[in-house]
């Protein structure tokens, strides 16, 4: 370890920047925000410091650097490009032992400026010690994007109960238990997703009540796994899958996917095939009840999106029903997923103007969808578990007026490495299956936008992932 992180606190102190131009300015900011009283040294500033310096924000020395513009500085910070200037301010700061920061030249440094990732209070700060700024830009903005804005208001919400828990807790270990049972529990969830001040209000409850037996009551977070790629999960999505007690998932979601939860976490399959439920709905909706009165926090991992052919809407009634707090995470729907990654556009000027979604699930004498609805001009048609009903599909399009010629292609196990596309047109789609020995997940797109799987293909298209 070339540096040791310190958190310094610059408040109401007096800060030195010598220079005056953009990278002297990005780090003016970074002081004032941290309370510093900022004098900056520097023949030339750029308009931006000057309007600092105009509004009273910082002071500003015109006059060359010299010694005594050092007394009572806690910090130095060199951005000249003057290379005499710059080794004589190194100098005379580190004979005055006031830490000194030089940009673009770490072997000068006594100390580093990290990137910062603000949260405030939460800050976090992430150093290669000046070796790769560009690996520290890209590790920050992955860590930024884990870390909802949210979480300084957190930050300030356990600080103000914190006494409380001192006053409550006298043993150490006790009070870290109870920190560690509260950051774990579906109260930080649910504080995260926009209900602060009740998760205030159970905070404060179980704060008021340490030392009672009681019994908490969980969440469940009905969230959208996508169509298969795992980098298709929202940022949301897998933060809940890494904190989850529990994940009740289906047979739609991808098997990496899964990886991403808590080695204790308890994984439970309800998966459904065709005529083949693993486990009933209803029973799933009243599984997911009995969790979260257990107190846990609880995934609800679907393949797609929730809403969309998913069957969430009466897991939520039950769930609203029966008094248990949730929330539903989108995922990318398979339509969209699917269709993308095999360069087929659902909407093209040229091509489609419509879209539309329908379940490929029929009744026997192939009723249950407006037929005649789905056989338009100019529109798109995504048919979602119609594998098994394929020539229902095939039949009643052509029956109702579309044309035996209209595009089609079956997407299998899109958005994966073992992604397959068959193309051919409406007529031929139950020879496709058969042929192909198709076999589900699978999806069906219907419509003219299918001329452009092929264009995209030969130019080169090809957005499959690798597992």
């Amino acid at each position: 370890m070339e540096y040791l992180p310190i958190f310094i606190n610059i408040k109401n102190e007096r800060t030195l920047v010598v220079g005056g131009q953009e990278k002297a300015f990005e780090k003016i900011e970074l002081l004032l925000k941290a309370g510093s009283k900022v004098t900056v040294v520097a023949s030339n500033i750029c308009k931006e410091i000057a309007e600092l310096k105009a509004n009273g924000h910082i002071t500003h020395h015109e006059e060359l650097f010299s010694e005594d513009k050092l007394k009572g500085c806690k910090l130095v910070i060199v951005t000249t490009s003057k290379g005499s200037l710059r080794m004589d301010v190194v100098k005379k700061a580190k004979e005055n032992e006031i830490p000194v920061n030089v940009i673009d030249f770490p072997d000068l440094c006594t100390f580093t400026m990290p990137s910062i990732i603000d949260r405030s209070p939460l800050l976090l700060a992430v150093s290669t010690s000046g070796h790769s700024p560009t690996m520290t830009r890209i590790i920050r903005s992955r860590l930024e994007a884990m870390l909802p804005l949210a979480y300084g208001r957190l930050s300030l919400l356990v600080g103000t109960f914190r006494k409380s828990v001192q006053n409550s807790l006298q043993n150490k270990k006790e009070r870290r238990y109870f920190w560690n049972r509260i950051f774990s529990s579906p109260i930080i969830e649910m504080f995260l997703s926009g209900k602060e001040q009740e998760a205030g209000r159970i905070l404060k409850n179980e704060i008021d009540t340490i030392g009672q037996s009681t019994q908490s009551i969980g969440q469940v977070c009905l969230v959208g796994a996508g169509p298969g790629d795992p980098d298709l999960l929202t940022l949301r999505a897998l933060r809940l899958i890494q904190n989850a007690d529990t994940i009740v998932y289906d047979r739609l979601v991808f098997p990496k996917i899964m990886q991403y939860a808590r080695e204790d976490a308890e994984l439970i399959y309800v998966g459904k095939k065709s005529a083949n439920h693993t486990v009933p709905q209803d029973q799933i909706n009243q599984k997911l009840v009995d969790l979260a009165r257990q107190g846990k926090m609880v995934v609800r991992l679907k393949g797609g999106d929730p809403f969309i052919f998913g069957r969430g809407g009466e897991e939520i009634e039950m769930l609203m029903e029966s008094g248990i707090d949730f929330q539903v995470v989108p995922g990318v729907t398979a339509a969209s997923g699917c269709s993308t990654y095999a360069g087929i556009p659902l909407t093209h000027r040229d091509y489609a103007q419509h879209c539309v979604l329908v379940t490929g699930h029929l009744k026997e004498d192939g009723t249950g969808l407006n037929w005649e609805s789905l056989v338009q001009p100019h529109q798109t048609v995504v048919f979602y578990m119609g594998l098994s009903n394929i020539k229902k599909v095939s039949r009643e399009l052509i029956k109702h007026g579309m044309s035996p010629e209209m595009l089609a292609a079956i997407v299998q196990k899109g958005t994966t490495r073992n992604q397959k596309v068959f193309t051919g047109t409406v007529a031929e789609l139950p020879e496709i299956v058969d042929k192909n020995d198709i076999k589900p997940p699978a999806l069906i797109i219907v419509g003219n936008v299918v001329k452009l799987h092929q264009k995209l293909v030969r130019a080169g298209f090809d957005n499959q992932i690798l597992d």
